[in-house]
């Protein structure tokens, strides 16, 4: 394959040509007054809108909580993360696309909520309408695993896309998927018997970051570095992911995941097996995926030895937290590859929060 080839697509969520891509989209955030939809998703949601990517005659993104709070004051909890994003922008981006943003209150389990909203779905579709309308959903899960089956099967029940309307239903879930293979192989079956495969996308956050996402062509694009990316050339990699705050009244949810499943079971793991992974047929995800399984089929056990937990001091000072938890808030563990490319190089995997200094870096 030339190297012009490869560039780098992101269009894999739309590639049904089958599927309607012009009409109404609405966009649910399950969780909305939670910190991953307001640190994350609602920023990254007013990214698209600034690139051009929601316009205002399609797009509307509805919140749905528990909390008992109004369209302003959702508006508001979430500004200052806008402005925060985009603070060399004219506050008027931000007023525009918040806009788009209205709320509705509800239980993960109430068929009164869910119907609530898919009522101010479909209002949206109606006041979208014209000869040729579509009902695209797009719900993003920005909650514990733990309610996931209830929201499935309210969507399912109550807020799918409307048979008479083209268009599409399509749920979007983040890690972490479970807490074990147990867990995550029932999370996978709920959500497999109420939506179809296409249906479903299960995300990492952490793999939109433009460096991670530069880092396979910079692999396989750059002939400088074909030759060299072995072990009779490297000496070891580092993937280091240092947060310089703690888990400020989110103890409560970190304690039941910890460091590893938080952070280097998902975000590191797949940093990992891009550095790790052999090339690819090509940048489809299908093929990407079959290449980071080989390099996970690969890893040798992990020794007892070449881990290390630990926990900051003041972690239990959190109210949210037990006052006798022993959950991780740093571990480093080292794996290794057993194949001709990587024997004898260590993969060197650390995370903590709490430390001295923020720091996201791959060292090779």
């Amino acid at each position: 394959m030339r190297s012009s080839e490869w560039s780098y697509r992101s269009d894999s969520f739309w590639s049904n040509d089958n599927v309607a891509e012009t009409g109404c989209l609405s966009i649910i955030v399950l969780g909305a007054s939670g910190d991953l939809a307001k640190e994350k998703t609602f920023p990254a949601l007013f990214h698209l809108y600034c690139q051009g990517f929601l316009p205002p005659s399609e797009v509307h993104i509805l919140g749905y909580a528990r909390t008992k709070i109004s369209d302003d004051e959702l508006r508001n909890r979430i500004a200052g993360y806008l402005l925060g994003e985009r603070s060399s922008s004219p506050s008027e981006d931000v007023s525009e696309s918040l806009k788009l943003v209205k709320y509705v209150s509800g239980s993960y389990d109430s068929a009164e909520g869910f119907q609530l909203l898919d009522k101010e779905i479909a209002m949206h579709e109606i006041s979208k309408s014209s000869q040729e309308v579509s009902s695209r959903r797009l719900f993003y899960l920005a909650l514990p695993p733990s309610v996931y089956p209830p929201v499935y099967r309210m969507i399912r029940k109550y807020c799918m896309n409307k048979s008479d309307l083209s268009g599409w239903t399509r749920v979007v879930v983040e890690k972490p998927f479970g807490k074990d293979l147990d867990s995550a192989e029932l999370l996978g079956s709920q959500i497999g018997e109420l939506f179809d495969e296409p249906q479903i996308y299960r995300i990492d956050h952490y793999l939109g970051k433009e460096l991670v996402q530069n880092l396979v062509i910079s692999r396989f694009a750059n002939r400088f570095f074909l030759p060299l990316w072995n072990c009779d050339n490297i000496d070891n990699v580092r993937i280091v992911f240092r947060e310089d705050f703690g888990t400020e009244g989110r103890g409560g949810y970190f304690d039941e995941y910890g460091i590893i499943r938080d952070i280097i079971q998902n975000h590191l793991l797949q940093v990992f097996c891009l550095v790790a992974m052999e090339k690819p047929v090509s940048l489809k995800p299908e093929h990407i995926r079959d290449e980071k399984v080989k390099v996970l089929q690969s890893v040798l056990p992990i020794k007892d030895e070449e881990v290390v937990l630990g926990q900051y001091e003041g972690y239990r000072d959190d109210v949210t937290v037990p006052d006798h938890s022993n959950t991780p808030t740093f571990a480093t563990v080292i794996l290794r590859i057993h194949n001709e490319r990587w024997e004898g190089i260590p993969f060197i995997l650390k995370a903590g929060k709490a430390l001295k200094k923020g720091r996201y870096t791959c060292s090779i």
